[in-house]
């Protein structure tokens, strides 16, 4: 199998890693750049678990090949805080009990900030659409949701 020297800004750090041409990225995050919060679940795209922003947009990091990012902007779970600071959605997310075994929370972190960042001020049906890529089997979404609100409150 052919190894690929990519270059990526992966959570506004530039990285230079060797991967393989079949890796899928989500791989990569895990094995070879240690970021644990990109969660491998079910490898087609249904569940949501590995999503991450590519050039600030929600993709499923097990479909999207690495050498698909060179050159590309990558943030993960890990990168949606600033200067050690949790992101407002994290904080959020905790103070409001949105977080139960916690397998689908990064990807739904992420969603969630991609969301915020386009607008604001969602209302509950866009922050149900915009969640609906991420299935989460322990709570019936309500938590989630009002998180999600209460971020958006704090600006």
């Amino acid at each position: 199998m052919s190894e690929h020297a990519i270059t990526l800004d992966l959570n506004q750090k530039s990285v230079h890693v060797t991967v393989a041409a079949d890796a899928f990225l989500v791989d990569v995050l895990r094995d070879k750049l240690a970021l644990m919060g990109t969660k491998y679940a079910c490898g087609m795209g249904e569940c949501g678990a590995c999503t991450v922003l590519l050039d600030d947009e929600p993709v499923f990091a097990c479909l999207v090949l690495a050498v698909e990012t060179e050159g590309r902007r990558v943030i993960t779970v890990e990168g949606l805080g600033a200067n050690g600071a949790l992101h407002p959605l994290q904080r959020t997310f905790a103070d409001r009990g949105a977080v139960q075994c916690g397998f689908c929370t990064p990807g739904m972190l992420v969603s969630a900030a991609a969301l915020l960042a386009r607008d604001p001020h969602p209302d509950e049906p866009r922050i149900r659409a915009a969640l609906s890529g991420n299935l989460c089997r322990c709570t019936g979404y309500t938590k989630i949701v009002e998180a999600v609100q209460a971020a958006a409150e704090l600006g």
